[in-house]
């Protein structure tokens, strides 16, 4: 009985000393933290003023409009010109106006065998046409190349996309010869039918970008229904394709409207002229030039692209950001 007792008086002294050990060691932890909130509580939080950080936007905003203001000049100088008379163009320098001549607006735009709005329809002609071309060719190869499967497909793909890096001068004596041999020289038909080839090769692979990114699920789902590729294409895949179609319209009309060298290469005949060749019209090396009347028809036709990418710059972002994204 002795025995026992000393047993049992030795394992409850073990344990209450266990217990004393871990009651002091939670002690000390709770002093430690209580300690280091103190310290954290005295220290002060270092925290930007309202001022500072109204100084920071003000600057940056500042900086800002100026580097948009450098950016911009050219135009504004150009509008400005327009307003000038042809001898006071590179006398007077800056932007600032001293004098307004609505004249050149008048002049210009009567100024050659034709209106200015001559010109304007034949470069609209031209441009809705490549813009239908680009956009009807350019899916059906974008979606052929996304969701069919056939022979040579990744070699044709691969060659497809060498041909961005390929200049359009390496190509162009060559159509020449062939468009020259068809008749067409002199018509808008060289400008308008390659791009029912599905010839540009960065709007197809930015609308391969963007199919692969629609789930396949869609297809499938439409193909239990009984559709075909064609069905599947035109009412499942192309009205998802909107922002990257509206992306196509964007680029197409500003690179159509802009281009001046395929214009110059197959358009002869003044009647034929489009607006950049009608603007390089205004400059003659062997006379007088119409420096006004180029500046004012400059700007006239500037609005339509200014109108298009102002209506249109959020399916351009929207088609732009979705594009690659899975």
């Amino acid at each position: 009985m002795t025995d026992s007792t000393f047993t049992t008086t030795k394992s409850g002294a073990i344990t209450d000393t266990r217990a004393e050990k871990e009651m002091s060691v939670a002690t000390s932890s709770l002093a430690d933290a209580a300690t280091s909130a103190s310290k954290n509580e005295k220290r002060p939080m270092r925290s930007t003023s309202p001022r500072k950080r109204g100084m920071k936007a003000v600057i940056k905003h500042i900086l800002m409009v100026l580097a948009s203001l450098v950016m911009i000049y050219p135009l504004l100088w150009m509008l400005v010109s327009s307003l000038r008379p042809n001898d006071l163009i590179f006398r007077e320098p800056g932007i600032l106006l001293t004098t307004l001549e609505f004249n050149n607006y008048v002049q210009g735009w009567n100024a050659l065998s034709h209106p200015f709005s001559h010109f304007l329809m034949n470069s609209a002609i031209v441009v809705f046409g490549s813009i239908l071309a680009n956009l009807v060719s350019c899916s059906m190869a974008a979606y052929a190349f996304a969701r069919l499967d056939f022979k040579f497909k990744k070699p044709m793909f691969a060659l497809m996309l060498l041909t961005i890096m390929l200049p359009v001068h390496v190509v162009i004596i060559p159509q020449y010869i062939l468009f020259s041999n068809l008749g067409w020289v002199n018509t808008f038909l060289p400008l308008i039918v390659p791009k029912m080839l599905a010839t540009d090769a960065f709007f197809i692979f930015l609308m391969i970008q963007f199919i692969r990114g629609i789930p396949k699920d869609l297809d499938e789902a439409a193909r239990i229904d009984g559709a075909g590729h064609i069905r599947i294409f035109l009412q499942v895949i192309l009205p998802l394709m909107v922002p990257a179609l509206a992306t196509t319209t964007i680029f197409t009309f500003m690179w159509t409207w802009n281009d001046l060298f395929s214009q110059l290469i197959f358009l002869t005949s003044p009647d034929m002229y489009t607006v950049p060749l009608a603007l390089s019209a205004f400059i003659d090396s062997t006379g007088e030039s119409n420096w006004g009347g180029m500046f004012a028809m400059s700007i006239v036709s500037i609005l339509p692209l200014f109108l298009i990418f102002l209506f249109g710059q959020r399916f351009l972002i929207k088609g732009m950001a979705t594009t690659g994204i899975k």
